[in-house]
């Protein structure tokens, strides 16, 4: 009698054991992996939930920077990580849904490998030039670039990401031709073109409207539909050529398999913190939109973005051999 006794206890405390273990989280650091290198949009909202959650859970929590090959390094570092909660990526739309269709090979699967949390903000990108580019109006950069055909480069924070497809895009549509120079992040990319050597870049609002404002860039225009309430003054490219409209997006992720109560406390609190409105002021400061949403809201966004850059990625031909 004592060891059937015994032995259901044990049975039920193994039984519990997850859930107390879900219930008790986080019961030590939590890393947000950020697949870019530091000071750019991403890592700036990683810090952002960083100092929040490190207050609201009373726990560490811990930036990590792993960039490289346009966040798939990252992003891969997390989609194998244990899914017990602790580790967390600060996805994008490059890693999330843009590399799947650019690289024939990834060491990881957008979709069967990670568990959306939450979006956090839509990223429309800012089209700007270096301060040696003698033009101010995006009518004005079509007419240079046409007469100096070939002759000037562009950056992105890597091959194959939105900042690269914004200008491949924007190639196609006006006819011209430019030199791609990819960077390991948006902030190499910046500091090549504030040097002179990058002429154009079409990259996150969050990072280069500040230095434009600053004057170390000069920004033309913006890429999303509308023009934006932090930047009233400024055109956008779709006021130029019709139609044009390219906004980015990052988001919290978990490994695939994460638990449920572990997801729906971590989407909770990002829906705290992004309608904090001092989080909300900085970033619409900034450009950004905070779209905190439901795990499930998230994971349609994700399968509703997908046939839409496929289509991008074909019409830009951009491909890359991982062999």
């Amino acid at each position: 009698m004592r060891c059937a006794i015994a032995f259901a206890t044990a049975t039920l405390l193994a039984i519990a054991a997850p859930a107390w273990a879900e219930e008790a989280w986080p019961q030590r650091p939590v890393t947000i992996v950020v697949p870019f290198q530091a000071g750019g949009s991403a890592d700036l909202l990683a810090r952002i939930l960083q100092q929040h959650m490190e207050a609201d859970f009373h726990s560490p929590f811990v930036v990590e920077n792993r960039s490289g090959a346009g966040g798939s390094v990252g992003t891969a570092y997390v989609a194998k990580a244990p899914n017990d909660g602790y580790t967390l990526l600060l996805g994008t739309l490059s890693g999330n849904v843009l590399n799947q269709f650019v690289f024939d090979k990834l060491p990881y699967d957008p979709e069967r490998d990670f568990q959306p949390i939450s979006l956090l903000v839509h990223l429309p990108n800012l089209l700007v030039v270096n301060q040696k580019v003698p033009v101010k109006t995006v009518p004005e950069l079509i007419a240079y670039l046409k007469a100096n055909d070939g002759k000037l480069n562009y950056g992105s924070s890597g091959v194959g990401t939105s900042s690269q497809l914004s200008v491949v895009m924007f190639t196609l549509a006006t006819g011209t031709h430019m030199t791609h120079v990819p960077f390991r992040s948006t902030t190499d990319e910046l500091t090549a073109m504030m040097s002179g050597n990058v002429d154009l870049a079409i990259d996150s609002m969050t990072t280069l409207w500040p230095q434009a404002q600053a004057g170390a860039v000069r920004a033309l225009a913006v890429t999303s539909a509308q023009r934006l309430a932090s930047a009233p003054d400024l055109p956008t490219i779709g006021e130029t050529i019709k139609g044009f409209s390219v906004t980015g997006w990052q988001g919290l992720f978990a490994p695939a398999g994460t638990p449920r109560p572990i997801v729906e406390k971590l989407a909770a609190e990002v829906r705290h913190v992004f309608e904090a409105p001092d989080v909300v002021a900085t970033l619409t400061k900034l450009g950004g939109e905070p779209a905190p949403m439901t795990p499930d809201a998230f994971a349609a966004f994700i399968a509703a973005e997908r046939p839409k850059w496929w289509d991008v990625v074909k019409a830009a031909g951009v491909h890359i051999d991982s062999n």
